[in-house]
């Protein structure tokens, strides 16, 4: 009391400071909670399948149970994760770090955890999965409902009634366009698991729903806040000039219409639509255009912008792919590439080179562990992905029988990429923060 009596204006900012400092907390164990979900439920679950796949020679040789459960653990476990934490850290942005925000934190991420774990427990063990199946969908939406009350009620300190409304940026209209459909997307996943549970043999959606769900997931809540976040950070990072906001307006809309025709069953015409809005969208970047400023490598490896850059060339794969799975796919093949290349050349490739450039920053000033394990990882990540996408055609389709034998070994090299990714940030989160300029 004493203290605060001599020093009133002090007592107040190091409330600030610690409040901020436990928002990085939050963002931390968001972030660890993430990796956790993409290295054991999601990367190791997946080469187990993988490996089986090859064994019996057959897409359909293992359940689809296994097969979704994977995938809901990378897309949500650990993408879902990172963006509800990078969310809440938002919060220190806006001068709204408060009590009442940072239990709202705690209490999001106690739901979401449970949920994801919960989700991949049913539809691996099957156990009481009529209740857990459905019960985890609804731990993942309160989680999201706790974080978007949270996030919606403040608004940034500077901003004032009295002051002229400006207009919204092109990043932000992306950002929140992709939180209403990440809404959907839970909604979604919990009407499809509520009927599983009533009427399904099995803790997995039916192929016809699945396919919607994929669709909206993945093409529509993880390129929409890719969009939205490269908005925001490739100008600053890469040097590039301001998004065409008309470009990425295009982009949006265009990806709209796919989604929409495909919920109604339509194939080729989506395909060719998603092709139009991923130019669109690298044209709106302007990914492949020329740099105005240097690129801000300081604290990352060198060749941070070749990898951001090659992740659009992966989505441009991933669409071309989508077109020739609705005219020439028979056993999968074409579709199990393009949603390779999608969530992994396109999307994980994105955050393992903008995550370790912007996580240790938000997670309390932090320099990168190591730059070799960031060129190590994103280079394995690609060169898997690369060998999962060229060898999962021939041999699902029955193109090229010995190409069975490269799946398990492309899932072996994206597994050690995702390990040292793992291990690189874990141990950046954990190290003493660094108070330098240089970190952003």
């Amino acid at each position: 009391m004493a203290a605060q009596a001599a020093f009133p204006i002090l007592a107040p900012r190091s409330e600030a400071v610690r409040r901020e400092s436990a928002l990085q907390t939050l963002l931390t164990t968001f972030v660890s909670s993430g990796l956790a979900f993409l290295l054991l439920p999601g990367t190791f679950l997946g080469v187990w399948n993988l490996i089986a796949i090859s064994g019996h020679r057959s897409a359909h040789s293992l359940s689809p149970a296994w097969i979704q459960a994977h995938g809901h653990a990378q897309i949500f476990g650990w993408i879902g994760s990172f963006i509800l934490g990078i969310g809440f850290h938002s919060l220190s942005k806006m001068g709204a770090v408060s009590p009442a925000s940072l239990r709202s934190g705690w209490l999001s991420w106690s739901l979401w955890t449970v949920g994801v774990a919960a989700r991949w427990f049913s539809g691996v063990y099957a156990w009481h999965w009529r209740l857990l199946f459905p019960l985890s969908s609804a731990f993942e939406l309160a989680a999201f409902l706790v974080f978007f009350a949270t996030v919606r009620r403040h608004k940034p300190a500077s901003a004032s009634s009295a002051a002229p409304q400006a207009p919204i940026p092109i990043w932000m209209r992306l950002v929140l366009a992709s939180t209403v459909v990440f809404l959907l997307t839970l909604l979604l996943g919990l009407a499809g698991s509520i009927a599983a549970a009533v009427s399904s043999s099995e803790p997995a959606f039916g192929p016809s729903f699945d396919r919607r769900y994929l669709l909206l997931s993945a093409w529509g809540f993880l390129v929409l806040s890719i969009w939205g976040f490269n908005a925001r950070w490739l100008p600053v990072f890469l040097g590039l000039p301001q998004p065409r906001p008309r470009a990425l307006l295009a982009a949006f809309s265009l990806l709209v219409s796919a989604l929409a025709l495909g919920f109604l069953g339509l194939s080729t015409l989506p395909a060719l639509i998603l092709i139009a809005a991923s130019l669109a969208s690298a044209y709106g970047l302007h990914v492949f255009e020329h740099r105005i400023q240097p690129a801000k490598t300081v604290g990352v490896h060198r060749s941070f912008p070749f990898f951001v850059r090659l992740t659009y060339v992966w989505l441009l794969i991933a669409s071309s792919l989508t077109l020739a799975a609705s005219l020439a796919d028979r056993n999968g093949g074409f579709t199990g590439a393009s949603r390779h290349a999608l969530t992994v050349g396109f999307a994980a490739a994105m955050v393992f080179a903008i995550g370790q450039r912007v996580l240790p920053a938000f997670c309390g000033m932090r320099l990168l562990f190591s730059k070799r394990l960031m060129f190590a990882s994103l280079a394995l990540l690609n060169a898997g992905c690369l060998l999962r996408v060229a060898s999962e055609i021939p041999a699902y389709e029955g193109f090229y029988a010995p190409a069975w034998r490269l799946l398990p070994v492309s899932a072996a090299i994206e597994l050690t990429a995702v390990a040292l990714f793992c291990f690189n940030l874990l141990v950046t989160v954990l190290r003493p923060p660094v108070r330098s300029p240089a970190v952003l």
